[in-house]
């Protein structure tokens, strides 16, 4: 599953979208911790019907000053 937005090395609404869509169409059982490997490390999603949880680290990428 892709999604047409700026690159990211680990993008949360697209792993807890793609989790979503695997456990609904079958092909991951719901409520179980599914490992979804992106560029910038393995991110856990869990999806039930009543929620959806995501666990991953959080490391900074970008360090700047903007004058304004």
């Amino acid at each position: 599953m892709g999604a047409w937005k700026r690159e990211t090395f680990a993008c949360g609404t697209g792993a807890c979208a793609a989790v979503a869509a695997a456990c609904e169409t079958g092909k991951c059982n719901k409520g179980e911790d599914i490992t979804v490997k992106v560029k910038g490390g393995d991110l856990i999603v869990n999806y039930t019907d009543e929620k959806i949880t995501l666990t991953g680290d959080a490391v900074l990428v970008f360090d700047g000053i903007t004058e304004y």
